[in-house]
């Protein structure tokens, strides 16, 4: 039996229509009503332009208004968005487009390095309006999103999110940290990762502002929470180690509730140094597949459990598949966590078991069932926030003529928590580390590029041919 609501926006314009939305860092402010009618706007010229239900959309661009105007607008149509990452190269945002059959690409003028069909946010608005009805109901069941997360063969997976999977989000957040008629939510993480996109969709679920900063930058995120009301912050550790220094002695005003820190665990004497400065740090713990957190501390027990991603939300599950030293591979489960991924049977069949989701990730429960997070699966490299995959680098170096093998693996940096190195084992002495460097850079994002490039012989493998990845790092990375 179908689940079904009105639409989030239409009810929340109806119930708060003059309550703040949106608020920009230049002081702009648009209420539900506006929100909802900028976005209704915004979809009859989409189905204008040919946007149909079922259509998979592709939305490029930054922490921009228009951003969030368009995400609702496909939900009117019924129409799935792909969040595409504006770091990535062509050739990285090509094979997600072409894997998810994006028809058209929709964005900021400067994120357009696409093959597919594409129209700035200003040519959308300056389309004429189609007369044809919008949806004003929600299936829970039917996709709403398409997110790519990097795979560990390399190649990126579409993760399929419903609305079903965002609203238990929404709701599994709310019944761990509680709601405030005061509450505002500042957004500086990227809206493409599910993180991001989750504070918006809290926002017109909740009934609460988010305060938009179209990219991250410290003091903006620090001047927000001291002077502009923000109760709630979504960082990472880069940001929260950067927050932690903008601070100095000062302390935040009592009205700041909660610094939810995701991406990754945290060094326990950052932990430390946000406690002595009386900031509510929260780990949480979640993926891509999990329509963001789905374990995370309480307020409650923030202190005296420090280093812990804390247990399940009220909807969730969680089990350890134990080994003898009590460290298991995490798995996960609940009304939040993604069915399938686009277009790739193998690796929704591989990952997924009677509703359980098979994370990757290694961790343990204490004995009162809050999660440590041992490590983010176990050649995942965690870089500011954003997931590495080793073998999507080897692949590209290897591509190299002058190349026969190459490693990767993840090396502890202060500033990023984790930055990618690289071994090599090269058949032209004449190579060099910027060479390399440069024929990477046409086919991976930035941060994705090996900070250091090393020379080896012969890379370390064991028996069955595997690549021994803690060998590299121990033995030559040092």
């Amino acid at each position: 039996m179908a689940e079904i609501m009105p639409h989030w926006l239409t009810k929340q314009a109806d119930l708060a229509p003059e309550e703040t939305a949106i608020e920009l860092e230049d002081g702009t402010v648009y209420t539900f009503r506006e929100l909802k009618e900028a976005s209704q706007s915004f979809a009859r010229k989409l189905k204008q332009l040919g946007v149909q239900k079922e259509s998979n959309i592709g939305i490029s661009s930054a922490n921009h208004v228009d951003m969030v105007v368009a995400i609702h607008a496909v939900s009117y149509i019924g129409a799935v968005a792909v969040l595409l990452n504006t770091r990535l190269t062509r050739s990285e945002l090509n094979f997600q487009l072409n894997d998810a059959g994006v028809s058209l690409v929709i964005g900021q003028t400067e994120f357009d390095p696409v093959d597919t069909y594409f129209r700035t946010f200003h040519d959308v608005w300056n389309s004429p309006e189609s007369s044809a009805d919008l949806k004003n109901e929600i299936d829970l069941a039917d996709p709403f999103t398409i997110i790519y997360t990097s795979g560990t063969t390399g190649f990126p997976k579409g993760v399929i999110h419903t609305y079903g999977n965002h609203w238990w989000s929404a709701a599994g957040s709310m019944l761990n940290l509680g709601l405030k008629k005061t509450d505002k939510w500042l957004a500086a993480l990227p809206l493409f990762h599910v993180s991001g996109l989750s504070i918006l969709l809290r926002s017109v679920i909740y009934g609460i502002p988010v305060y938009l900063l179209e990219a991250y930058q410290k003091q903006a995120v620090h001047d927000a929470i001291m002077e502009r009301d923000v109760t709630i912050a979504s960082v990472v550790t880069v940001m929260l180690r950067d927050l932690v220094g903008c601070l100095g002695e000062m302390h935040y005003p009592a009205t700041f509730r909660c610094m939810l820190l995701g991406g990754g665990p945290a060094p326990k004497t950052l932990l430390e140094q946000a406690k002595s400065r009386q900031i509510p740090v929260f780990q949480s713990y979640g993926l891509t597949e999990t329509a963001s957190q789905i374990v995370t501390l309480s307020p409650s027990n923030a202190l005296e459990k420090l280093g812990s991603s804390g247990k399940p939300l009220f909807p969730a599950q969680l089990k350890i598949d134990k080994k003898e030293d009590g460290i298991g591979e995490i798995f996960v489960k609940g009304p939040m966590v993604t069915n399938a991924y686009y277009n790739n049977a193998e690796a929704t069949e591989k990952s997924f078991s009677e509703g359980w989701l098979a994370t990757g990730d290694l961790g343990y429960a204490d004995a009162e069932g809050f999660l440590y997070v041992a490590d983010r699966r176990k050649d995942l490299i965690i870089s500011g926030g954003e997931n590495i995959y080793p073998t999507e680098i080897e692949g590209v170096l290897s591509a190299m003529e002058a190349v026969d093998e190459a490693g990767v693996v993840g090396k502890d940096d202060e500033k990023w928590g984790q930055i990618p190195i690289a071994f090599v084992a090269v058949n032209d002495p004449s190579i060099t580390r910027e060479t390399i460097l440069e024929f990477a850079a046409q086919h991976l994002a930035g941060y994705k590029l090996p900070k250091e490039i090393y020379f080896i012989d012969k890379l370390p493998r064991n028996a069955s041919n595997k690549l021994m990845r803690s060998k590299l790092l121990n033995e030559y990375g040092k």
